[in-house]
């Protein structure tokens, strides 16, 4: 009989407004609906490495940084690539946005793959429409890493 372990996920965040960490709170809520559990909600500059560790999958969300529609980039890149190696872990990547976030879920992907994660995936959440895209995030995540046997 194969029984399911509960998938644990670490979320990272770097918020400037607010928008980026009620993105992140509102994601694992919905993870946690679906019988996930969060080992952690820290800042990327102060990141609980605990959390990490005992995560299954690590989730890195930043603001967009730039001028209107050109120099897109995340935002706090220089904290993101001096988090602690990820050797072996899984990660996802999100980023909110006002106006267009261009190639910001990109570079974030080759930042967290320079610490070591294997990127899964990201999504760029409109800060109107948080609600929306926090959601699809999470149902994406929950199809994309399946329940550990």
């Amino acid at each position: 009989m194969l029984i399911s372990v509960v998938m644990k996920a670490a979320i990272l965040v770097e918020s400037l407004t607010g928008n980026t960490w009620k993105a992140a709170e509102l994601v694992a809520a919905n993870l946690q609906q679906a019988k996930w559990d969060i080992t952690g909600l820290s800042k990327v500059r102060d990141p609980d490495h605990a959390s990490i560790q005992a995560a299954d999958i690590v989730l890195v969300g930043t603001w967009t940084h730039g001028l209107f529609l050109v120099g897109q980039a995340p935002a706090g890149a220089a904290l993101l690539s001096q988090l602690p190696a990820m050797r072996g872990k899984q990660a996802a990547v999100f980023c909110t946005f006002a106006l267009n976030p261009a190639g910001t879920l990109d570079k974030m992907t080759r930042i967290i793959s320079g610490v070591g994660a294997d990127v899964i995936g990201g999504l760029a959440m409109n800060r109107r429409h948080l609600d929306r895209n926090a959601e699809e995030f999470a149902l994406r995540l929950v199809d994309a890493v399946p329940a550990r046997r």
